[in-house]
């Protein structure tokens, strides 16, 4: 059985339309991806946000009316607060959504994502492993990616999975029909976003590369608590939840101004009539039930 559809926040609430929100629990991630929109990598700290703020916050989203999470990063399975944010979303009756690159996944974890409420997302470059490994920037990730996607098929856990297209002759169609051979029925293909690594220019990104859903449906928390539209609006943060909780910032006018400052999309349709939904790492955009 599948569950009810989210509700969304009530008039009288600051969230406005917001269906969900992004938490990136860190920047740390094993890969380098060459178009990776949050600068993650090898490198990159877990961030400021401890335990206790990331609850706090899932504490506040629910309390908005807001009714999902998604668990990002970085790479979120190398969060130690991945399990137990799940737990403390799931006991708020928020849907869970972990974007992660599967490229290693514990025990536990798997059976963290087997629970009820709970999906997963992931990207997928292509079906040659060569050219996904190049995208990735690790040998060897398109194999334990590939080899994650058919054992959480196997787990029945619900997966959803992005195709971004870099190039012009990637072999994006024949990742998408290996997709689905493997099983996987939600795919999204998108195009780079000209955001993070994949910027071509130094300075403030354009608004013109965002779907029109920053601040009006979504909204995501940095590693060290910025607030902003999505994943790939980094570059207009509205204040920090371990400074202000989240109500008081969606209040503030810094909040109103970004908001104001993104086009809201023209329509409610779904890809291609809304842009391809951004980016295949982003949650539902047009709040679906969430599949057993």
């Amino acid at each position: 059985m599948a569950t009810p559809v989210p509700t969304r926040p009530s008039a009288d609430s600051p969230a406005g339309g917001v269906l969900s929100v992004e938490l990136e629990l860190t920047g740390n991630c094993q890969l380098e991806c060459s178009h990776c929109c949050t600068l993650s990598g090898p490198e990159v700290t877990q961030g400021a946000m401890t335990l206790t703020d990331w609850q706090q916050v899932v504490d506040d989203i629910a309390a908005l009316g807001i009714p999902a999470v998604q668990f990002i990063g970085g790479e979120p399975t190398r969060s130690l607060t991945l399990l137990p944010l799940i737990t403390h979303a799931l006991c708020r009756e928020l849907k869970v959504e972990v974007y992660s690159n599967l490229t290693h996944v514990r025990l536990p974890q798997w059976a963290a994502f087997e629970q009820y409420g709970v999906r997963l997302a992931t990207s997928y470059y292509s079906d040659d492993p060569a050219e996904h490994d190049r995208i990735t920037g690790v040998a060897g990730s398109h194999a334990r990616t590939r080899a994650n996607i058919i054992r959480a098929v196997e787990r029945r856990i619900p997966l959803r999975a992005g195709v971004v297209q870099l190039e012009d002759a990637q072999r994006v169609d024949a990742a998408v029909a290996e997709l689905r051979e493997l099983g996987v029925t939600n795919i999204r293909v998108d195009r780079v976003r000209a955001v993070g690594r994949a910027a071509e220019t130094v300075g403030i990104p354009s608004v013109s590369e965002l779907c029109g859903r920053c601040f009006h449906h979504r909204l995501a928390i940095s590693p060290d608590g910025d607030l902003y539209g999505c994943i790939l609006s980094r570059f207009l943060p509205t204040g920090n939840v371990r400074q202000r909780r989240l109500a008081d910032i969606m209040l503030s006018p810094e909040y109103a101004a970004a908001r104001a400052a993104i086009p809201p999309m023209s329509t409610d349709g779904c890809p291609p009539d809304d842009s391809s939904d951004c980016n295949p790492a982003n949650t539902e955009a047009c709040g679906p039930a969430y599949d057993d």
